[in-house]
């Protein structure tokens, strides 16, 4: 088989009509709102409530409201990108469908298999984070979980987290019996975790002090250079250390908090099964980064005023923040609110999988077994069921914090070949009508990609080689199975009529 059989691409209208084989097709049940309350359910998590006060004390100080906007910038050229082309390929699959059509078929088995890891274990890291908020819960309460049910850390001998993996097998139940029934328990949790939210906000402005916004942007204090692999990637590779504090720790917080925003390019997964993708997608990925971004300065900005940045702790700020004012309710209130969150997280990080899945299996790179969806509820639930397993045994015997960072340079690589595509695509296909335009192609595209890089440049060198050692799996797989079983190869995807070029 030739090289160029590597970067053969799929039609975006051979891509459309697949959604519409009947035992391959997927329910279209979601508006505009359903996608804007996914955005939000995902994107908000414990991050809003622990990630804003470790920043402040560590890196920036009040100026971390100023890094939210910095890294909120850099999410809004992604999502813009993720907007043309959502609205454009309305199919399950999100960046690994925009780059079958547009940068080849090995680009599109990458980015697919890179999705299937970032949220098989963002779903797991999660699960295992929703365990511990519980188990505190009933250990305030006085019930106590058998150590060998209580996970992997600190556990001697056996050691099973009974609650992350009945949290992903509950999850992976309603994900079968329907999108409706999850967007609608996903509307509840997120009404009761952003007016969690915006409790905090408004009763946190009443303990302000303005004298804890002094000085807003700290003095800058130089990091001393590390070596490793812990060190970041562009601190080995040209010897730059990040400062803390002043103008450079903006950035620098901006890196971090960055990782609090991911989620909102899982919204373009459900582009098969919304009503109007031309018009809600756009809809649903900016506005809940919007109202996302919004809620991450108020809370920075009431977090910092409240008690001054060098004070704040790190396991807990808002809630320990609330306490250093004497209203500890509100602690109870936050942790509460974090542990409801963390459910709409898991859920749809595993619905964002489980899409790509069955759209890389639609196309013969994954066995086509995984393609059918339900005959009654028109879901895939194939591998749905199958992830679902799988992510609760990981989540029950892994102790895995020290692969989110993965999750992170995932999320990125995927924003990069997004923005790349999106440029491609403009050129090899101006022909296709666009209900949603990115602005200033090819530049913002550009700058995309360009604070992707950065940013992933900044994550440690350890990740890097995780990440390079799971995509040597990808390779492996798709030359022994998705090279010779893709629809492509077999010519079942290039019918007469369509491959006569377009135009005059």
């Amino acid at each position: 088989m030739s090289s160029s059989s590597l970067f053969r691409t799929k039609k975006i209208e051979q891509s459309i009509r697949d959604t519409e084989e009947p035992e391959h097709a997927l329910k279209k049940s979601l508006s505009a709102l359903d996608l804007t309350v996914f955005g939000v359910g995902v994107v908000i998590g414990t991050g809003i409530f622990v990630l804003t006060g470790t920043v402040a004390k560590d890196t920036a100080g009040p100026s971390t409201a100023l890094a939210f906007v910095v890294a909120g910038v850099v999410c809004a050229l992604a999502a813009l990108c993720y907007a043309e082309f959502a609205s454009t390929v309305p199919v399950a699959g999100s960046a690994y469908t925009f780059s079958y059509a547009s940068l080849g078929e090995l680009p599109a088995w990458i980015i697919g298999w890179d999705l299937v890891l970032e949220f098989a274990l963002g779903t797991a890291v999660v699960a295992v984070g929703w365990s511990g908020y519980i188990r505190s819960f009933f250990e305030n309460a006085g019930v106590t979980f058998p150590e060998a049910l209580s996970g992997r850390d600190g556990a001697e001998g056996f050691g099973f987290d009974i609650l992350a993996a009945a949290l992903v097998l509950v999850l992976t139940g309603i994900l079968v019996l329907g999108m409706k029934l999850s967007a609608r328990i996903t509307s509840l949790v997120v009404a009761i975790k952003v007016a969690v939210v915006l409790v905090v906000i408004i009763a946190g402005a009443f303990f302000v002090k303005g004298s804890n916004y002094d000085p807003f942007v700290p003095k800058s204090q130089p990091v001393e250079a590390g070596g490793g692999l812990h060190s970041p990637l562009v601190q080995l590779m040209f010897g730059w250390a990040p400062s803390n504090f002043g103008v450079m720790g903006i950035f620098t917080a901006a890196s971090v908090v960055f990782f609090a925003f991911i989620g909102f390019d899982i919204v373009a997964t459900a582009a098969e099964e919304t009503r109007n993708p031309q018009r809600d997608m756009p809809r649903g990925i900016l506005g809940s980064l919007f109202i996302c971004t919004v809620l991450y300065v108020a809370v920075s900005i009431v977090v910092t005023g409240m008690q001054h940045y060098s004070e704040l702790s790190v396991d807990a700020p808002l809630a320990d923040a609330f306490k250093s004012t004497g209203h500890p309710f509100f602690a109870g209130v936050i942790s509460f609110g974090a542990a409801v969150g963390l459910t709409t997280v898991c859920m749809i990080l595993l619905l964002g999988q489980t899409r790509v899945f069955f759209a890389m299996s639609r196309d013969g790179l994954l066995p086509r077994f995984f393609s059918h969806v339900h005959p009654k509820f028109r879901t895939p639930y194939r591998p749905t069921i199958l992830l679902g397993v799988v992510i609760a045994i990981v989540a029950g015997f892994t102790s895995l914090s020290e692969l989110a960072e993965l999750v992170n340079i995932g999320t990125l690589f995927a924003f990069v070949v997004v923005a790349i595509s999106v440029i491609i695509l403009r050129r090899t296909r101006p022909d296709l009508p666009r209900a949603f335009r990115t602005p200033l192609v090819p530049v913002l595209p550009i700058v995309s990609v360009a604070a992707s890089l950065w940013l992933m440049l900044n994550l440690p060198a350890e990740t890097w080689v995780r990440f390079g050692i799971w995509m040597a799996i990808g390779f492996v797989v798709y030359f022994l199975y998705g090279r010779t079983h893709s629809r492509l190869a077999r010519g079942e995807d290039t019918p007469a009529e369509p491959s006569a070029p377009s135009g005059p």
